[in-house]
């Protein structure tokens, strides 16, 4: 017997088994498995009775919270695809997502209305503006969510015949270039990937999930599935706040929580934890870059938490490793567990040389980090140039270099792409760059990524000023980052601006950026 993978089953699990438990926790709102699954068939029918049909893709806008966790459900149980977007993009990046995926439908947080309206007549796809608010009127020319719903049948939607490998969403990612590319994620990689979630983040039935990580990340790492399959509840932070971070920890008795090594390390400074008893000893899971050995070390000896860290991508749904204390890593190795790890099951992982080989497992040799499983994504939305260039010769080549040792255990040490990756934001250098060379001022320039003791890496503008006619121009480092800000999301532009004669080339002309590094990462550049 074959039956097809499909996200749904998780929310049809703990809906049949668990239905009175409590599944969400939204400040004021708690709604049990029964409610939420109500609200999602509601959703469902409210988007057919709009007139969507199965395959056209509808975008959600929103910090986390109860709508964002809907969407996943609803659009899944009718096929239709989600396209979540990062709510920190300016409305530049969304105009170009929207119409790059043919949205035809956008539900949005209230809060970022003003930001879809600056674009609306740039998106001549979309046809339904829906808002996600639980108080007040929507604005004009706007669909209330909880309206559509109050509205909307019930009943279990006449669900299609859905395969496996069918999308369940488009997830864009900055990539190297300066066009975000859409990931095509199917029910089969997400499937699969919660599976991994579940074995090693140890999830069960009484897990109490913090949402500090933000759902449009790759579907939340594919926690909106693995923890609705297991009947956990799902309690929502909006924004990232220590106080209140502490609070949900210490009154909604906390077990597990994902994030950025950012916001650990807001949780490990702030100054007044001793005034919350925390009894649950929450599991933290990193990703997005390599925390510090020493906040591993503070995590689990001052606060009695325990620290798992995952790598992956976008493209890998995201889960390829997994470091926690096994048969090979002790618990107090810190250095050893801030290494990416080892594969998760169903990840067959190498480690390959310019030679398309393997490298030796010395924790010497230098390769790219490649995979093979079914959580490897379906391939670039209409783009496929670069998903060729991404997967070839049976693997998905990460653009990640690393050194593993005999135990296959995963160290990264570079990219080979500038990606930069600050608080597990995706930065692209080349869209930087782009930005910085609209100013009459800069003859020539390159953004890298220097290590910062927060977010884990920042960008920085190395920038050769013009002598010519530009050369008039203010170039003062206060001025071009106010140009960037001006024109780009502030999460992306330098923080700082270091003026230089020139920059280093190779004999044909190609920008050495390895060389710029060098002396602010003192040769441990390490990012995952």
């Amino acid at each position: 017997m074959e039956v097809p993978l499909l996200v749904t089953d998780f929310l049809r699990r703990a809906v049949a088994l668990y239905p009175d438990k409590t599944a969400v926790v939204d400040a004021e709102n708690r709604f049990s498995y029964r409610e939420l699954d109500e609200r999602v068939d509601r959703l469902s029918n409210a988007l057919l009775a709009l007139g969507l049909e199965r395959g056209d893709r509808v975008c959600i806008l929103s910090p986390n919270s109860h709508f964002f966790l809907e969407s996943f459900y609803a659009t899944a149980q009718i096929g239709i695809v989600l396209v979540p977007l990062n709510y920190r993009l300016v409305a530049a990046d969304h105009e170009y997502i929207l119409n790059h995926a043919g949205v035809s439908a956008v539900l949005v947080d209230w809060e970022y209305v003003p930001v879809v309206d600056e674009i609306r007549s740039a998106l001549p796809n979309v046809k339904h503006w829906v808002v996600a608010q639980d108080d007040g009127e929507p604005s004009e020319g706007w669909l209330s969510w909880n309206a559509l719903l109050d509205q909307a049948s019930p009943t279990k939607p006449h669900l299609p015949d859905i395969s496996e490998n069918d999308l369940v969403s488009i997830n864009y990612t900055s990539g190297t270039t300066s066009r975000p590319k859409g990931v095509m994620m199917t029910h089969r990689n997400c499937y699969l990937n919660a599976y991994n979630m579940i074995a090693h983040m140890s999830i069960h039935h009484d897990d109490i999930e913090l949402w500090t990580l933000p759902m449009f990340h790759c579907n939340g790492w594919g926690g909106v599935y693995a923890l609705t399959g297991m009947a956990g509840t799902h309690v929502i932070l909006r924004a990232i706040d220590a106080e209140e971070i502490y609070r949900l920890l210490a009154e909604e008795n906390i077990t597990f929580a994902c994030m950025a090594p950012a916001v650990l390390r807001t949780v490990l400074d702030y100054p007044d934890k001793e005034r919350f008893q925390i009894d649950s000893s929450p599991r933290f899971v990193v990703a997005g870059a390599p925390p510090p050995a020493a906040f591993i070390e503070r995590l689990e000896t001052e606060l009695g938490f325990e620290f798992i860290q995952l790598y992956g991508l976008t493209e890998t749904a995201p889960l390829l490793t997994v470091s926690r204390p096994d048969a090979t890593t002790s618990k107090q190795d810190w250095p050893r567990r801030a290494r990416a790890g080892v594969a998760g099951l169903g990840v067959d992982l190498k480690v390959l040389g310019e030679d398309g080989e393997p490298v030796a497992k010395d924790g010497k040799a230098v390769g790219e980090i490649c995979a093979r499983s079914n959580v490897v994504f379906a391939g670039y939305y209409e783009q496929p140039d670069q998903t060729a260039e991404a997967v070839y010769d049976g693997y998905f080549h990460t653009g990640d270099l690393a050194v593993w040792d005999e135990f296959e255990n995963i160290h990264i040490v570079d990219r080979k792409k500038d990606m930069i990756i600050s608080g597990g934001e995706n930065i692209s250098s080349p869209e930087i760059e782009d930005c910085l060379y609209q100013h009459p001022g800069v003859l020539e320039c390159a953004v890298i990524g220097i290590p910062h003791e927060k977010w884990g890496e920042t960008p920085v503008a190395l920038v050769v000023k013009r002598d010519d006619a530009g050369a008039s121009a203010d170039t003062s480092e206060e001025v071009l980052i106010t140009f960037c800000r001006d024109r780009m999301a502030h999460f992306k532009c330098p923080t700082q601006i270091r003026f230089v004669d020139a920059l280093p080339r190779t004999v044909t002309g190609k920008l050495q950026k390895f060389k710029l590094r060098e002396s602010f990462w003192d040769g441990d550049r390490r990012i995952n």
